[in-house]
């Protein structure tokens, strides 16, 4: 009887398998079109390379409301179908994910601006998806990393999208990733994203990108010991920026103490060591070389194959990512816990219950909601 329910099932799965593989190749084959007049405006002014049309489509991806949230999967099937024709025409990967990182004060923006303006001079397409912290309190941000990067801003072949972290862990909002997918539909070959530099930030965008780059600044002190091992373990390459004027010498020593670091963490790669190297986003030296150093790595990673399974390692980290989300979302929405959340967190509140105690009951309430939904 049980055999017989397995084969039953696994061809239920097979048969299931085989109409998602033909719907996908249609989608591939022929033209996108959408019953939903606003998706398909969206998708045709992204694949059309204008920037209005993007900024409305990475809106629509970061919409929580439910309706939303089903046009904007729609439209990343349809962009992502298309970037799947891209790839196989070209038989590789044509764009580059870079995360920079850094503690305040780091001069991120200004060298992101500097890096930007370099490569749209050498008829690069530039998006640069900056992420800023939202109030604990009000839930609002400043977004004031377009201000900053104002000679960018202006450049027609330069995208730059400001996003609040919305809570998000790490403080990269939730749907950096599929921000990511919609910048490539535009035909952006270099997408930059900017952390906060808050520390657990750096983890979540390691996830998200080909290369991770550690800015620092040349101060003197005891930086080196800021900074978690963690992060500079992950960097695959560091800069030390403002290595200009009466920062130049101590830019050196800078880059010396990182250099002798980076011999004594584990290496993360067999194939890439990673590399120190100064420059000034101000007078442009070094950025040149740091951006051929770059490439460098990026040539590397796919020559070895190791960029395309980094990539798809990463979705999985991904997927994850947003089951956990959406289960705190369920949990929440339940009717039993949404009943007695409140007496149970001020009870907490008061000590009458701990912490533990009232999160099982919580979880006692969701189990038995689902049951009874069952019924």
């Amino acid at each position: 009887m049980l055999q017989c329910h397995y084969h039953c099932c696994r061809q239920l799965l097979t048969v299931r398998s085989f109409k998602i593989n033909c719907w996908a190749a249609a989608v591939i084959m022929r033209s996108f079109t959408s019953n939903d007049r606003k998706v398909q405006r969206i998708y045709d002014c992204i694949i059309g390379g204008k920037r209005h049309g993007l900024a409305e489509g990475i809106t629509l991806v970061e919409s929580t409301h439910s309706k939303k949230k089903k046009q904007a999967q729609e439209l990343l099937t349809a962009v992502l179908a298309k970037l799947k024709v891209r790839e196989d025409n070209a038989r590789r990967t044509n764009t580059f994910r870079i995360g920079l990182t850094g503690p305040p004060g780091a001069g991120k923006s200004t060298l992101i601006e500097a890096l930007g303006k370099h490569l749209t001079a050498k008829d690069h397409k530039v998006a640069v998806l900056a992420v800023d912290p939202s109030s604990s309190l009000t839930g609002g941000s400043l977004l004031g990393d377009k201000t900053r990067m104002h000679e960018l801003s202006r450049d027609p072949n330069a995208f730059i999208r400001a996003s609040p972290s919305c809570g998000s862990l790490g403080g990269v909002a939730r749907n950096t990733n599929d921000a990511v997918v919609l910048c490539e539909g535009a035909g952006y070959d270099t997408i930059i994203i900017e952390t906060i530099g808050v520390g657990q930030s750096e983890y979540a965008v390691a996830d998200m990108v080909d290369m991770f780059v550690l800015i620092v600044p040349p101060a003197g002190g005891d930086e080196l010991q800021g900074l978690k091992r963690g992060i500079v373990e992950m960097a695959d390459l560091i800069l030390v920026n403002k290595s200009d004027g009466e920062l130049l010498i101590p830019a050196r020593r800078m880059k010396a103490e990182y250099t002798s670091a980076m011999k004594l963490l584990r290496k993360r790669s067999k194939i890439w060591i990673p590399k120190v190297l100064k420059l000034s986003s101000k007078t442009k030296e070094g950025l040149p070389e740091a951006w051929d150093k770059m490439c460098e790595f990026k040539s590397v990673m796919t020559e070895s194959g190791d960029l395309i399974r980094k990539r798809q390692r990463q979705q999985t980290v991904w997927m994850w990512n947003h089951i956990r989300e959406n289960i705190m979302d369920i949990f929440k929405s339940n009717t039993n816990v949404a009943n007695s959340v409140n007496e149970i967190e001020r009870e907490v509140g008061l000590g009458v219950l701990t912490p533990g105690h009232g999160a099982d009951l919580l979880l006692q309430l969701f189990r038995l909601g689902v049951q009874e939904n069952k019924l």
